[in-house]
């Protein structure tokens, strides 16, 4: 099975194309090498992909014959990612909420009227 349909099927991407873009920015690698969409997975590689600031790690245990439910994925992949890089991304996303609060910053257009009424006065 090729590598963006075997992505789409245990749902990492919501559309195939989406997992086609992936594999073109090099987000994806199997044994630490990047590949085209069209490289074909066997049971047993171990796959990287970088999706939202995390590199997720997983094994292929087994090819889903298509699609399946989110409650089959497991059958079909092992997840081996560390939690250092899901703990990593809560630091990011507290990181960019305390660098600057909604309303700090530049003015609005209609702040920066309220300035210049206050300065014509």
């Amino acid at each position: 099975m090729r590598i963006d349909k075997y992505l789409w099927c245990i749902r990492l991407y919501k559309t195939r194309s989406i997992a086609t873009e992936a594999c073109k920015k090099g987000h994806i690698k199997i044994n630490d090498a990047s590949v085209k969409a069209s490289k074909l997975i066997f049971n047993g590689e171990h796959i990287t992909i970088r999706k939202d600031q995390i590199n997720y790690k997983i094994e292929v245990l087994d090819i889903p014959p298509n699609r399946v439910s989110a409650k089959l994925v497991d059958l079909y992949r092992k997840d081996m990612t560390p939690k250092e890089e899901f703990e990593k991304f809560e630091l990011l996303k507290y990181a960019k909420d305390y660098y600057r609060k909604k309303g700090a910053g530049r003015p609005t257009k209609k702040d920066r009227r309220d300035i210049d009424e206050l300065q014509e006065e």
